[in-house]
């Protein structure tokens, strides 16, 4: 479950800012191959930097 934090405090910190650093996206990129629920979360995130750029 820590993990999962950590997973989603890194996404919403790579939608805010636009980057991570090497070991941020290792550790993302590793994280989303084994867990359904983050990858459940990004594509969320996806659909609603999507639907905003739509706006904007």
């Amino acid at each position: 479950m820590d993990k999962c934090r950590k997973a989603t405090a890194l996404l919403s910190k790579q939608y805010d800012q636009g980057k991570l650093n090497m070991k941020e996206r290792v550790f993302i990129n590793g994280h989303l191959l084994i867990c359904p629920h983050c990858r459940r979360y990004k594509k969320q995130m996806d659909t609603i930097q999507t639907a905003l750029k739509k706006l904007f």
